[in-house]
């Protein structure tokens, strides 16, 4: 048999050839052009090889496969934008072989008369999970590693390899469509359920029994192409499917507000597959795909969601040549909630911690809240025991600040007062070595004033959490005027290993993520002193795509913070830093009201004991005149809300604290969920074209405030016909992708 690059075929006694897929230098197996032509040549020649009775595929990693590679999408693409330049007309029809390329070649294996398992080992998502279900028997590790799925919708995309026809040829319509349009991933136990894997087994019997169910005789053809095959449930003429399909889209418009066509495309694929033979069906499917891949939405979230988001992963801001840190102990010196919160996800990364506050009582209770997070972990079945038990070992609660004295990196998180951060920072540099990094967690201080009272603000950093620290995946490393480029190399190690996704940032006060919320807040201020009923303005952000509204994240984030930075920036800025109607609210709000947000139970909306959902404080609509809901305009709201965060975005380029537009893009997305179908910021502009923002900016500004009117950056870009990401091309010289 021929040797491969990317996998290796061993045939045993019985005929069963074993097809390990194992890249040469990745950590996880992808899809790339090369990887799937060897597929086709190991179909090929297992087809022409009458000693082979059948086939395991599985991997030789920890994990199956993660999908597709992102250079293969990325070429698809360029690919398309090349063809429309050249001949319009044929671009489409040549995005549709491509895009059936992978289809096709599973349905190869599917018929190609011999019988193939997947023994899935891990992780096992999208085009992979699509290739196991074109086998004619799966069977699935019994390990918590083991996460199947078909996520595509989280992308823009929908699974076009066959997984909107042979999902629901498996499983039920409803969990058919509840997996795909949520792209949820489900254990090996719940695929089996829903009849997606055969067998369930312990991860050392795993090829075992893969190849003994090719003992066992099991048949090389797909259930849907055997005579007399009938979907579960009964197909879309059934009285379940008449209550299924017509609801399906409401359901779905509820959830997303109609913005995303890839969730939609995966309704009319499943609803129209389940009534024609499976070849015609896959047909439809790929005609679907291939019109969702010309869509600004699938662009603009694969290009921020999947391939920057994997770039920025991978270090595509760190400097060069400066060699990669091994954190041998981190120090966090607060033991507050978001100290301990930092010492956690240190510590679940196999990272030794010294958490440091003023005495040892207050240093064991920010150990009790990682103590508290490993518990609940243990109780939900994500951790052992024994996992919890190690995680907890590493870290060492001490008021002992000279036991920070081997620390590769420390990390600041008291209280946001500069004389409090002022003595921690001395306190901490009498007893660090000089190769030790600094990093202060301040939301609000910029890095540079703060840097000033360190002897080396070189090795001085600022490092952005957000909470809940232990489930929000983006960090902003902070440069202040004097960091070095070891000082952000580290950062960027850090925030590797503690597998977060990093945007740097250039200081600035608020740096860039809160900048851009505090303008959302602040719009929906504005509304509420216009007398927009507090409901129509969290119902238009959420149908802007927004995931929770404006108001109830003033509330979590705490309405006296928003008192407490109005009052800084008019200390620091003077009088005009914040308008006086907005003081005005949220002093009522505080100082009268005494509603805090979710801390204290009550803020604009009350918090009723569990099980009880919190709702609008009814009082709310007492304290502006109230416009009629009919004399309103929702898509203004939207249109309000998106362009208000999008222009902040726009000024941070322009003041050069952003310098990066998939840091702009990703950040806004996994900062504060920025509506991930435009791809971001930067892409939402890009996306609807700069002149045109610029004249949405022009008519808003009109009528609701200076705040609105568009930059000078932006009137330039208009007049030139530019993009952000052509202005500001993160490929360029000194910023190539790692």
């Amino acid at each position: 048999m021929s040797t491969y690059k990317n996998f290796t075929v061993e045939t045993d006694a019985d005929g069963i050839a074993l097809v390990t897929w194992d890249m040469p230098e990745k950590s996880m197996n992808v899809f790339t052009m090369e990887v799937m032509d060897e597929i086709e040549q190991i179909v090929d020649a297992t087809v022409a090889d009458s000693a082979v009775k059948g086939v395991v595929f599985t991997s030789g990693k920890s994990s199956f496969s993660g999908g597709a590679d992102l250079t293969m999408i990325k070429s698809m693409f360029s690919m398309l934008e090349e063809e429309k330049a050249k001949d319009p007309a044929s671009a489409a029809k040549k995005l549709f072989d491509a895009a059936g390329r992978m289809s096709w070649l599973w349905r190869k294996i599917e018929t190609n008369g011999k019988p193939w398992v997947s023994a899935i080992n891990g992780t096992c998502m999208g085009g992979a999970f699509e290739l196991s279900l074109a086998c004619h028997g799966r069977v699935a590790a019994n390990s918590k590693s083991v996460k199947i799925a078909l996520p595509e919708v989280k992308v823009g995309i929908f699974p076009g390899a066959g997984g909107t026809q042979r999902v629901p040829r498996l499983a039920n319509a409803q969990d058919a469509l509840q997996m795909m349009t949520t792209g949820q991933s489900l254990t090996a136990q719940r695929a089996k359920a829903m009849g997606l894997v055969h067998q369930v087994v312990e991860p050392a019997e795993l090829v075992n029994a893969a190849k003994q169910m090719i003992k066992d005789g099991l048949k090389p053809v797909a259930p849907w192409d055997e005579k007399g095959f009938k979907v579960p449930g009964g197909g879309v003429w059934t009285p379940a499917a008449a209550q299924l399909f017509p609801a399906a889209p409401a359901i779905l418009r509820r959830e997303t507000g109609g913005n995303y066509p890839g969730a939609l495309a995966i309704l009319k694929c499943v609803y129209e597959g389940l009534q024609l033979p499976f070849d015609t069906a896959l047909k439809v499917e790929q005609r679907y795909f291939t019109e969702i891949l010309q869509t600004t939405e699938a662009f603009s979230m694969i290009r921020s969601l999947f391939v920057s988001m994997q770039e920025l992963g991978k270090g595509a801001r760190r400097p060069a040549g400066v060699p990669k840190t091994e954190f041998k102990k981190v120090g966090v010196v607060g033991a507050g909630f978001m100290g301990a919160s930092i010492a956690y996800v240190t510590a679940a990364a196999g990272i030794p911690v010294t958490l440091i506050d003023r005495d040892q009582e207050a240093a064991d209770k920010g150990k009790a809240v990682s103590e508290k997070l490993v518990a609940d972990s243990i109780g939900k079945g994500r951790m052992t025991k024994e996992e919890g038990e190690k995680l907890l070992a590493l870290i060492t609660p001490t008021p002992d600040y000279s036991a920070l004295s081997d620390a590769s990196l420390v990390v600041e998180a008291v209280f946001e007062d500069r004389a409090v951060k002022k003595a921690v920072i001395q306190q901490v540099e009498a007893v660090i070595p000089e190769t030790t990094i600094f990093a202060s967690n301040t939301s609000t201080l910029p890095i540079t004033g703060l840097a000033g009272n360190s002897k080396r603000p070189d090795q001085f950093i600022g490092v952005h959490f957000f909470s809940p620290v232990e489930k929000m995946m983006l960090t902003e490393v902070i440069l202040g005027e004097k960091s070095g480029d070891k000082a952000l190399a580290t950062a960027l190690d850090y925030v590797a290993a503690i597998k977060k996704t990093p945007i740097v940032v250039n200081d600035t006060r608020g740096f860039y993520v809160n900048r851009c919320v505090f303008r959302y807040i602040n719009e929906a201020y504005d509304m509420l002193i216009e007398g927009v009923p507090a409901a129509m303005i969290e119902n238009a952000a959420k149908m802007a795509g927004m995931p929770v509204g404006p108001l109830s994240l003033n509330d979590e984030v705490a309405v006296d913070l928003s008192q407490k930075i109005m009052k800084a920036s008019i200390a620091d800025l003077g009088p005009n830093a914040v308008k006086v109607e907005h003081m005005a609210l949220i002093d009522q709000m505080v100082d009268v009201f005494d509603r805090r947000g979710r801390k204290n139970a009550k803020g604009f909306y009350e918090y009723p004991p569990k099980p009880a959902k919190k709702f609008l404080w009814p009082e709310l609509k007492t304290l502006y005149p109230q416009k009629k809901a009919e004399d309103v305009d929702v898509n203004t709201l939207k249109q309000r809300l998106l362009v208000t965060i999008a222009l902040e975005a726009a000024r941070t380029m322009e003041e050069g604290i952003v310098t990066d537009p998939r840091e702009a893009d990703v950040g806004s997305i996994l900062g504060f969920g920025f509506a991930p179908y435009t791809g971001g910021t930067l892409s939402y502009i890009d996306g609807m074209g700069v002149k045109k923002f610029v004249e949405l900016c022009e008519k808003l500004a009109a009528k609701y405030g200076d705040h609105f009117k568009p930059t000078e950056l932006l009137k330039d870009m208009a007049a030139k016909g530019e993009t952000f990401y052509g202005r500001f091309d993160p490929y360029g010289e000194g910023k190539k992708a790692a």
